[in-house]
């Protein structure tokens, strides 16, 4: 059993080792798993798993040579009240969609909106021109258009606005998160560039130990503290799309918080613009420019892009293409001034890499980033910690 369970954990991709399982056996004989099945989970896989991201596999290994892997059946859900509320809500299927045209381009979309509003005098459900509700028209909410502007809707439905007229909130990230942070240390560390800089208040003891041998008594040294020289510029895309994104986000923001004693991060939405900001509850009246923030940061920085990139390419490739503002500068514009400053940059998506190839705005962003743009996965960060060296 035990040697089947070895080539099990091997067929698995956990890397083990012959060393480590006559470890596992000699530890069985000295009673350490005290026939529980319990104790020889927890014996096996500190002999086996030597690196953190091996847990789930050796798990799953675990469960099925020992069949500990128990079938949860399935469960009632009780959808909320508020689900069902939106009733004038329009649903069309994949076939309707792809009938209704688009108005088509930027520019023609924005002067219609600017005849909509100077025409229209009451309100509007159901049509295919004017300003309303679960309609066709390009302008609205609870509705479809293959290019449009939201007005007065809570959240994205079909991923489809070029635009949004609403003002909305967002909440700053945490970086106190602890749950979950670990894998992630442990895959930021790999970026570490030691150095001694500044007073010292370190005991060098080799240091000490030669000093006072040469000189024949006691002479302490002293050096600075050791710690890690990386400094890094962490942009995080907040808000939208990236809601269902917040618990993996705050998790890499709470770590890379803990890792990296030169830190400065600044938040943005979608695409970068002319200004960033630190505090999201004061985002349209406390900002910073950034073009002060590419004189203020030396080029040495590596820069840490966080978002899903997932927008109209409008807001990437279009002056005035911002869903919440008028940018007199395209958004790749200011992406092509910062990847040309800081030569180390790349770019974490939360969204799984097979999809990125059905995302046109993906595909923009990723060309802009000279394709180091990599799944916001252990692996994902792995990758991309290799390429920010």
């Amino acid at each position: 059993m035990f040697t089947d369970f070895f080539y099990s954990l091997k067929d698995g991709g956990v890397p083990v080792s012959i060393k480590e399982y006559l470890m596992l056996m000699e530890a069985m004989q000295a009673g350490c798993a005290n026939y529980s099945v319990d104790d020889f989970y927890f014996l096996s896989r500190a002999t086996f798993v030597k690196d953190e991201k091996n847990l789930d596999k050796f798990d799953r290994v675990f469960g099925k040579v020992f069949e500990g892997v128990e079938f949860i059946g399935e469960e009632t859900v009780d959808v909320p009240e508020e689900w069902l509320r939106k009733m004038a809500e329009l649903y069309l299927s994949k076939e309707e969609m792809d009938k209704i045209n688009s108005l088509g381009s930027w520019d023609e979309i924005m002067e219609t909106l600017k005849k909509r509003l100077e025409e229209q005098e009451a309100r509007h459900q159901g049509g295919n021109k004017w300003v309303g509700t679960a309609g066709t028209s390009p302008f609205g909410a609870y509705g479809y258009n293959p290019e449009g502007v939201r007005i007065g809707q809570k959240e994205g439905r079909h991923g489809r606005a070029i635009k949004v007229w609403d003002k909305r909130e967002y909440r700053n990230l945490d970086d106190t998160v602890e749950l979950g942070t670990r894998n992630i240390k442990v895959a930021l560390r790999k970026l570490r560039q030691f150095a001694r800089e500044g007073e010292a208040t370190e005991l060098d003891l080799d240091g000490t130990i030669k000093a006072t041998a040469h000189n024949g008594f006691l002479d302490i040294k002293m050096v600075p503290e050791r710690h890690n020289a990386v400094k890094i510029l962490l942009f995080l895309d907040v808000g939208g799309s990236m809601d269902p994104h917040i618990k993996v986000c705050e998790e890499l923001f709470s770590a890379a918080r803990t890792e990296f004693k030169h830190l400065e991060f600044f938040y943005f939405h979608n695409c970068l613009y002319e200004r960033v900001w630190k505090d999201n509850s004061r985002r349209f009246g406390d900002t910073t420019p950034t073009m002060d923030l590419l004189h203020t940061f030396p080029h040495d920085y590596k820069v840490i892009f966080i978002g899903d990139a997932s927008m109209s390419p409008y807001e990437i490739t279009y002056p005035g293409g911002s869903v919440e503002h008028w940018n007199e500068e395209a958004g790749e514009v200011w992406m092509r001034r910062l990847t040309d400053i800081y030569q180390k940059a790349v770019w974490l998506n939360p969204i799984p890499d097979t999809h990125w190839e059905y995302s046109h705005s993906i595909q923009i962003m990723k060309t802009l980033m000279e394709d180091r743009m990599f799944p916001l996965t252990i692996g994902g960060i792995e990758s991309a910690i290799k390429a920010l060296r």
